[in-house]
C-alpha cells in the first residue's frame, strides 16, 4: 500500500487545504517579520510560495504530531501555536495537559519542522494551533524541485534553513547551561 500524500496526511489531520501559496511577496509585513524570508526578494519569495500549500487550522487543531515521521515544514503567516513535548514517562496518547511541557509559543512569521523536513526522522515536539491558523508547508520533495529549477533560491532557502537551525541550537545550549549553572 503506497505511503498518504501529503495532501491525504494534512486532510487527515483536519486540515483545511486552501491551494498553492501564491504570492507569499503580498504579505510585506511577513516579509520583514519571518526570519526565513527576510532575505529573499519579492520574486523570490513568490517562487518558493508557489512550492508550498497553504493551510488553515482551528485552535485545538494538532498541526505537527511528535514522533510522526514526516517530510514536511510550516512557515507561519497567520496565528499563533503551542509547541509541546511529551514529558518522560507520559503516554503518546495522553490527553492530560500535565504531560506535555511548553517549549515555545510561536506566532506569524515563525517556521517549525524544518528539521524532520531535513532529515526524515520522528518530529521531536507537537504542535497546536492556539488560534486559527494560516501555514504554507514545504516538503523535502519541493526543496529539491526548487534547487533543481531555481538553484539560487533553492541555495538560499537552504541557508536560511541551516542558520534558524543553528540559532535554536546556541539558544538551547545556552539554556543547558543556565539549568547546569543553577543547579551548581
Amino acid at each position: 500500500m503506497a505511503a498518504p500524500t501529503l495532501e491525504e496526511q494534512l486532510q487527515a489531520r483536519g486540515l483545511e487545504l486552501l491551494g498553492p501559496c501564491t504570492q507569499l511577496s503580498k504579505r510585506p509585513e511577513l516579509m520583514q517579520l519571518s526570519a526565513l524570508l527576510r532575505d529573499f526578494t519579492p520574486a523570490e519569495a513568490d517562487l518558493l510560495g508557489d512550492s508550498m500549500l497553504l493551510v488553515r487550522a482551528q485552535p485545538g487543531q494538532l498541526l505537527i504530531a511528535e514522533d510522526e515521521a514526516s517530510d514536511w515544514m510550516m512557515l507561519l503567516l497567520h496565528g499563533t501555536v503551542d509547541v509541546a513535548k511529551r514529558k518522560v514517562g507520559a503516554e503518546a496518547d495522553a490527553e492530560d495537559a500535565q504531560a506535555t511541557t511548553r517549549i515555545a509559543v510561536l506566532k506569524e512569521g515563525a517556521s517549525l519542522g524544518e528539521m524532520s523536513m531535513l532529515d526524515g526522522e520522528p518530529r521531536y515536539a507537537s504542535c497546536i494551533a492556539l488560534s486559527e491558523v494560516e501555514a504554507a508547508v514545504l516538503t523535502r520533495a519541493a526543496v529539491a524541485r526548487l534547487i533543481a529549477s531555481h538553484p539560487g533560491v533553492g541555495a538560499k532557502l537552504l541557508v536560511k534553513i541551516t542558520q534558524l537551525l543553528a540559532q535554536r541550537l546556541r539558544n538551547t545550549s545556552n539554556q543547558v547551561v543556565r539549568l547546569l549553572q543553577d543547579k551548581a
